[in-house]
């Protein structure tokens, strides 16, 4: 086991984008509300900032524990910012008021704007 934990400060990285596609039987589950076009939403409004795997990770991840039929579960870390039911039409918003509208908002904790939910 390596720890690399100042590797990756050294190169910029500030935050982790989780994106759940937990696909599973009988229940409500990200892949089948989702979670790979809420991926791709993420990865593509992060690339148009210049931000993606400079200063922002994303993963795509197992179950996060927010099931639901009408969206997908994303975590957002080292804020403890967790979100249920995101829709690829959600990110802009979702990740604008994490990061701010064009991210400069990184590494830094929480969003601007509380809304007590």
């Amino acid at each position: 086991m390596r720890r690399r934990t100042a590797e990756v400060r050294e190169r910029g990285f500030t935050d982790h984008v989780l994106v759940c596609t937990n696909d599973r039987d009988e229940h409500a589950c990200c892949a089948d509300a989702g979670g790979r076009a809420v991926h791709e939403a993420v990865v593509g409004w992060l690339r148009d900032r210049g931000v993606l795997w400079s200063e922002v990770y994303v993963a795509t991840t197992s179950c996060l524990a927010l099931c639901s039929e009408d969206g997908t579960a994303v975590a957002i870390h080292p804020r403890g910012e967790w979100y249920s039911d995101v829709t690829p039409a959600d990110v802009p918003e979702l990740l604008a008021r994490e990061f701010g509208p064009e991210a400069g908002r990184l590494g830094r904790s929480g969003p601007a704007v509380a809304d007590g939910g």
